[in-house]
């Protein structure tokens, strides 16, 4: 176990930094960076909070799709392969819904707050 505090409060601590107490004190480009900087680290954060658990999801929908084991990046390989083969597609059982939760996984990370992707929550009542 390693000690306090842990790297996402570190984040949230420099995030915290840049956003109320260096931003308010830059101008033009440098206040736009620190702003960028800022939100970049909202997606690391974000990454390090949902990443392993969304991955784990990942790899077994790919399991349970095609029908073998391998490293997440093995199986991706694999599917990406088997659709510009032509031997999946839109067609194949649980395709569509492993693309869609794929998807609002990535959304998850890097835009939770895209419209789109709120709307999609409301909708499958997960919000």
């Amino acid at each position: 176990m390693q000690d306090q505090p842990s790297a996402v409060e570190l984040i949230e601590a420099v995030t915290e930094f840049i956003r109320n107490h260096a931003t308010p004190q830059l101008q033009g480009h440098t206040a736009f960076h620190a702003r960028v900087a800022a939100n970049a680290l909202d997606i690391v954060k974000r990454e390090l909070e949902v990443g392993p658990a969304a991955n784990a999801g990942e790899a077994a929908r790919l399991k349970a799709l095609l029908g073998m084991d391998g490293s997440l990046d093995e199986l991706n390989r694999e599917l990406c392969r088997r659709i510009e083969a032509g031997e999946v597609g839109l067609h194949t059982p649980a395709l569509e819904e492993h693309l869609w939760q794929t998807t609002l996984t990535k959304l998850a990370i890097d835009q939770p707050n895209y419209s789109g992707y709120r709307r999609a929550l409301e909708e499958s009542g997960k919000d």
